[in-house]
């Protein structure tokens, strides 16, 4: 069954949400370790899912103080992309380099690098990320930290994978090649899961 988009009536009110943030906050962390894919020594892939995207709502109407119907509903409009439909994966794909010089430097070196990202499984060729549908985020001069993507599967690729198939993913930029393989299993059950 395809993860339900969110809506108002899944959201806590500012008031509850700040009750029970702690609880909530440390959850999603405990549930994001197994939706984390870090690929060489610079950039990570973050799969989200109904409760990281619901974090992340809380977190935005939090900071923001939004308590309006309209700005609720705007904040769903933008983050429910980010949910899986069910034959698919979206990520959260983060160039991270603390140093700003060499941030800077790496950034101009892989432009492009966000339609270069993929996942395999065993027998069937990689798929290459559908990125940035909602803006492009490259410049002529450097490419952008944070890219959102999504992994389309076809259904024998599914049910490989199910049947204990292999998963791997990587980057085949040319300045930024590595993969990992196989995927941890405690990832791999976590996205499994993300599937119908």
């Amino acid at each position: 069954m395809t993860m339900k988009k969110l809506t108002r009536d899944d959201l806590y009110t500012l008031e509850k949400y700040a009750e029970v943030r702690p609880e909530f906050r440390a959850r999603v962390i405990a549930h994001k370790k197994n939706r984390n894919v870090p690929i060489g020594p610079a950039a990570t892939l973050y799969f989200e899912d109904r409760q990281t995207i619901q974090y992340q709502i809380q977190e935005m109407l939090r900071v923001e103080r939004i308590f309006e119907a309209a700005g609720i509903e705007e904040e769903l409009e933008a983050y429910n992309p980010l949910i899986p439909d069910g034959s698919n994966w979206k990520a959260t794909f983060m160039i991270e380099e603390p140093d700003v010089d060499k941030r800077r430097e790496l950034l101009a070196g892989l432009i492009g690098i966000e339609h270069r990202v993929w996942v395999r499984v065993d027998g069937h060729d990689p798929v290459y990320a559908i990125a940035d549908e909602d803006l492009e985020r490259d410049t002529e001069e450097k490419t952008s930290s944070v890219h959102f993507m999504r992994f389309e599967l076809v259904p024998g690729m599914v049910n490989d994978l199910r049947a204990g198939a292999v998963l791997s993913m990587g980057v085949d930029h040319e300045n930024y090649r590595y993969q990992l393989e196989p995927v941890t299993d405690n990832v791999r059950e976590a996205l499994l899961a993300d599937l119908d």
